[in-house]
C-alpha cells in the first residue's frame, strides 16, 4: 500500500470519527493470527492507515490459521495482567471475554461512526455486550467455498459445480480415476473441522445445521443425518493425498493454484492467496459455493478491545476502531483479504466475482433464513463445546472409526460439557 494510499484512508476515517481525530498519536498493539500472504497484505492496509495518523502499531502475529495458538498466548497476557489493547476475536469468544470483565467498550467511536445503522443487526449483536459495543468487524467470510483448478476439472470434462455432495464425488472419482488429487487438505484439526463444517450443512441443510450445532439438539446430534456427515467426511479423507500431515491451509491453496490438486474445500480467505499470487477468478481458478441446500455459512473477523492502562493506549484503541470501521478501509482490507466488506453501505464495484455472488447469496441466506454462524471458525458456540467437535472430528478423520462410534462419541462429549 503506497503511503498516498494511505493518507487516503486516514483521511477518510477522519471525516467519520470527528470526536477521536485528536488522538491520532496512540499506540496500538494488535495480537493476531494473519500470517499467510493474503491475510498479511489485508493487515498491512490497517497497520498503514493507522501509522498514517501518527500512531505506533506494535505488531504481534502469532502463526496459526485457526487461532488457537493466538488464545493461547492471549490467555497468559491477561492472566499476567499485561494485555494487548486490540485481539482478533470473534463470535461467543467475545462475550465470554466480555463477561470476565477484560474488555472495554467503545461506544464513543461507535456512536460516532453509526455503526447500528450500517451493521447487519446479527453481526452488530455479537460486537456488543450488554448493549455496549467492545468489538469491531472487519469483514464478511463465507466458508462454505470450493475452490478449483479449472485445467484440471478440464481433463476430465468437468465444467460445472456440484451442488449435493452425490455430485462432489462423483467429480472427485472422475478425478481420483485420471490420477489426479481431487482434495487439497492439510493437518491443523481446525482444518479437518472446517471440512466437517461445510459437509453438515451441505448434508443436513441449515435447520439441521442450527438445531444440531447450534442448539445442540440431542436428537439431531444422535440421528441418521449426523451419521451420514461423517459417512461423507470418511469419504473426503479418500480425496486427499497421502503427503497431508504436516501442511497448512495456504500451502493446500498453492496446491490448486499450482495444478497439484484439483479443489480445496476452505473460507474465502484462500481468494486471498490467489489475489497476492496475481490469479483472476474465471481464469486462473474456479470459486463455487459447495453443497448447501440454499445455506450460507458466515465467519466474521473483528478486533476486541481489551482493558488496558495508560492514556496513549486508550487512545490507540479509540483510533483503531475507527479505522477497521471506516468505508475506505473495510473496502482495501476485503479488497486484499478475498471477504467482502462488514459494513452494508460500502459498495462492491471493483470487487470479483466470487466477492459479488458471495454478497448475493449472503442476502439470499438472511431472506430465506437460511444464514448460519459457522462451527469451525468459531462463530456458533462456545470454545469448549467447539473443542468437543474438533477432538472427535479429527479423531474420526485420521483414524477408522466408524461413523456410528463417532456420532456416539460426539453425543457423550457435548452431554459433559453441558453437565459442567
Amino acid at each position: 500500500m503506497t503511503s498516498l494510499k494511505a493518507f487516503a484512508i486516514a483521511s477518510a476515517v477522519a471525516s467519520v470519527m470527528l470526536p477521536v481525530a485528536s488522538l491520532a498519536d496512540g499506540t496500538v498493539e494488535v495480537l493476531h493470527w494473519w500470517t499467510s500472504g493474503g491475510e498479511a497484505k489485508a493487515v498491512g492496509e490497517l497497520k498503514s492507515a493507522f501509522e498514517a495518523q501518527g500512531g505506533t502499531w506494535v505488531d504481534s502475529p502469532i502463526a496459526g490459521g485457526g487461532g488457537d495458538a493466538a488464545m493461547t498466548a492471549l490467555r497468559a497476557r491477561v492472566v499476567a495482567g499485561n494485555p494487548p489493547s486490540a485481539v482478533q476475536l470473534k463470535g461467543p469468544g467475545i462475550q465470554e471475554w466480555a463477561q470476565q470483565g477484560d474488555l472495554a467498550d467503545i461506544n464513543d467511536v461507535a456512536t460516532s461512526g453509526k455503526w447500528d445503522s450500517v451493521l447487519p443487526p446479527v453481526l452488530a449483536t455479537i460486537m456488543k455486550y450488554k448493549g455496549d459495543y467492545v468489538a469491531a468487524p472487519v469483514n464478511i467470510h463465507r466458508v462454505d467455498w470450493i475452490w478449483a483448478n479449472p485445467q484440471l476439472l478440464a481433463k476430465v470434462g468437468v465444467t460445472a459445480a456440484p451442488t449435493t455432495w452425490d455430485e462432489f464425488n462423483a467429480v472427485a472419482d472422475k478425478l481420483k480415476a485420471a490420477g489426479i488429487t481431487p482434495l487439497a487438505n492439510g493437518s491443523d484439526p481446525w482444518q479437518d473441522l472446517t471440512l466437517w463444517d461445510v459437509i453438515a450443512l451441505g448434508v443436513g441443510g441449515p435447520d439441521f445445521y442450527k438445531k444440531a450445532i447450534i442448539d445442540l439438539d440431542p436428537a439431531q446430534l444422535t440421528g441418521d443425518t449426523m451419521i451420514k456427515v461423517f459417512d461423507q467426511m470418511r469419504r473426503m479423507r479418500g480425496y486427499v493425498d497421502a503427503g497431508y500431515a504436516g501442511r497448512s491451509w495456504d500451502l493446500a491453496t498453492r496446491m490448486v493454484m499450482n495444478g497439484e490438486a484439483a479443489m480445496q474445500i476452505m473460507g474465502d480467505w484462500a481468494k486471498g492467496e490467489f489475489a497476492a499470487a496475481g490469479k483472476a477468478p474465471g481464469k486462473d481458478f474456479l470459486c463455487w459455493p459447495a453443497p448447501n441446500q440454499g445455506g450460507y455459512i458466515l465467519n466474521s473477523d473483528s478486533f476486541a478491545f481489551f482493558k488496558v492502562t495508560g492514556a496513549d493506549k486508550i487512545k490507540g484503541q479509540k483510533v483503531l476502531a475507527g479505522l477497521v470501521m471506516a468505508p475506505d478501509f473495510q473496502r482495501a482490507f476485503n479488497l486484499a483479504k478475498g471477504s467482502i466488506p462488514a459494513r452494508t453501505d460500502v459498495p462492491l464495484d471493483g470487487f470479483d466475482t466470487c466477492a459479488q455472488k458471495s454478497h448475493e447469496d449472503l442476502l439470499a441466506a438472511i431472506s430465506g433464513d437460511k444464514l448460519v454462524p459457522s462451527l469451525s471458525q468459531e462463530m456458533a458456540i462456545s470454545r469448549s463445546y467447539r473443542g468437543e467437535f474438533l477432538d472427535v472430528v479429527t479423531q474420526f478423520y485420521n483414524s477408522d472409526m466408524s461413523s456410528a462410534d463417532a456420532v456416539r462419541q460426539l453425543a457423550a462429549a457435548v452431554a459433559r460439557v453441558k453437565a459442567q
